[in-house]
């Protein structure tokens, strides 16, 4: 099993034009993408929120998060991002990649388009409630 680095592109979602260009080690144990906060403020991006995580080591620590465009070759999304300070790692998190429709292949070494799951037509979701609630009467 490899790593995988992809081209990424973060832009501030209000002003397009201030963006920044790196290279991503993706992170499948990771939630969020995190951003070193210097860079992120360089591109005018503010906290919105503070959010806790627990490390690798079991410490719960606190980091701001705020929102970005992401792209990745022909996707792009908005996603929440970590602020991440010197001593966090930048990766790309699960939560970006599923958002932009990707997944990692770390045999390949590279990302694939996700199949996007989708329940479709309400005629399913009144038979699982159907079949739900005759579960719940027996």
């Amino acid at each position: 099993m490899g790593y995988v680095k992809v081209k990424v592109i973060v832009r501030n979602i209000h002003k397009p034009d201030l963006k920044s260009e790196l290279d991503l080690l993706v992170d499948t144990g990771a939630i969020y993408t995190s951003l070193s906060c210097e860079r992120l403020l360089g591109l005018g991006v503010e906290p919105r929120d503070k959010r806790r995580f627990r490390t690798a080591d079991g410490r719960v620590i606190e980091r701001d998060v705020g929102a970005v465009e992401i792209e990745i070759k022909e996707h792009s999304t908005y996603s929440v991002v970590i602020l991440g300070e010197p001593s966090d790692a930048e990766v790309l998190g699960v939560t970006t990649l599923e958002e932009l429709g990707l997944q990692a292949d770390p045999v390949a070494g590279e990302l694939k388009t996700l199949e996007l799951l989708l329940l479709y037509g309400s005629n399913l979701i009144d038979a699982a409630t159907a079949k739900e609630s005759s579960l719940a009467e027996n």
